[in-house]
């Protein structure tokens, strides 16, 4: 009797991950999204506008146009051009996606996708990218997509933020080999570590570009392969790459805080601005500490005086709209504040605003939004005036 009790202990415990992996809010469930490329004939007319985006890959490339890219790993970067369709249906914060063929009218679809051949290439194109841009719009921004995403899912995510946000640099695309599968959170883990190479070789191309500055978000586990490719970077003493990227933003990032630390330790000079968005509300990274047996994820919002004083601005959306794991691309309020680019710039991405200005915006985007709780770094803290007052608000919302 009690070896049966002992079996049938060892056997809950064994499911518990499983049931974990279940219930984790992140990526996409039911059927996954198609790209829509192997169908491409269907009428275009009624779709809200394109975006092209040029891809870096360490997924293995597909014999067949759906999808063009699979969970398999690849150890060399696979490079691609491709245009996204946003349906005219489209509503701010939602990736409305189809798993079989995509009507341009109701779901993200892509279409024209070339394979290029290599590195050199690719910087040709993205030279080509941004010499058609204005001055003022020749920045290149990298997204890295999180956990349980294929590559339509992750491409369509990126399509999402740079409409719903009006962003007007030059879109890259990263996608690393998720297995885009609740059960694959092991998998996505190794893969995200071996994508660290494939990553710090898309920065080291975007710097070598005539664009004039390079911006880099990563969500989830995107932000884990983000940390790793700069350490990487900082340990190969690629040290004119670092002053090329003129912001990173890690959203909701399900990274350890004592990994984190040790990254971040590794990197002598840390990009600037350095941006992390948390929510003590994320159930996701809830659930990852519990699958990990760690702590709280550095995205969970329990360790903002540690990020602070690793010179990390930190945007707390606990209590905007529901803050919610992917709330950074979802949330209409978040689109509204920062979809002006007031905030974007100011706090975000403009290193050369001054200490004072930096939080006379934040209590102003505060002050518009009640339940956006802005901290600002060490580094900006200091550089404070003794004398300077807070800034009009509901009375704190901005951390100094």
């Amino acid at each position: 009797m009690v070896g049966a009790v002992n079996r049938m202990k060892k056997t809950a415990i064994r499911l518990v991950p499983v049931i974990l992996l279940a219930a984790l809010p992140q990526g996409c469930a039911g059927p996954r999204a198609a790209t829509g490329l192997a169908s491409p004939t269907q009428s275009d007319a009624r779709y809200l506008s394109t975006i092209p985006f040029l891809v870096a890959t360490t997924r293995a490339a597909s014999a067949t146009a759906e999808p063009p890219y699979s969970r398999d790993r690849s150890l060399a970067l696979n490079f691609s051009q491709v245009n996204v369709l946003v349906p005219a249906a489209h509503r701010p914060g939602s990736v409305e996606t189809s798993s079989d063929v995509p009507d341009p009218a109701r779901h993200f679809s892509a279409r024209n996708l070339t394979r290029i051949a290599d590195r050199k290439s690719f910087l040709s194109l993205l030279n080509a990218r941004l010499a058609e841009r204005p001055p003022s719009q020749r920045e290149i921004l990298i997204f890295v997509h999180g956990y349980n995403n294929n590559f339509a899912e992750g491409l369509f995510r990126n399509a999402q933020i740079v409409h719903d946000y009006n962003i007007s640099s030059v879109p890259l695309h990263f996608s690393w080999a998720s297995a885009a599968s609740f059960s694959g959170y092991l998998f996505d883990r190794d893969s995200a570590l071996l994508a660290r190479n494939g990553l710090a070789e898309t920065i080291e191309i975007a710097a070598r570009s005539n664009a004039s500055g390079i911006v880099i978000v990563g969500h989830s586990m995107g932000a884990y392969v983000v940390m790793e490719a700069l350490r990487t970077l900082a340990l190969r003493g690629e040290s004119r790459v670092f002053p090329r990227i003129r912001g990173v933003m890690l959203a909701a990032p399900d990274i350890d805080p004592d990994v984190f630390s040790s990254q971040v330790n590794d990197i002598p000079v840390l990009p600037q601005p350095f941006t992390i968005i948390v929510s003590r509300r994320d159930r996701a990274l809830n659930i990852s500490r519990r699958l990990t047996g760690g702590g709280h994820r550095i995205g969970s919002g329990f360790n903002i005086p540690l990020l602070q004083k690793k010179n990390v601005q930190v945007i707390d959306i606990s209590d905007v709209d529901g803050g919610g794991h992917s709330g950074f691309a979802s949330s209409g309020t978040l689109i509204k504040l920062l979809g002006s680019n007031r905030l974007l710039r100011r706090l975000i991405t403009d290193e050369d605003a001054t200490a004072n200005a930096k939080v006379s915006e934040a209590g102003q985007a505060v002050f518009e939004n009640a339940a956006l709780a802005v901290h600002l770094p060490v580094r900006i803290l200091e550089g404070l005036s003794t004398g300077q007052s807070r800034p009009a608000s509901n009375g704190g919302n901005v951390s100094r």
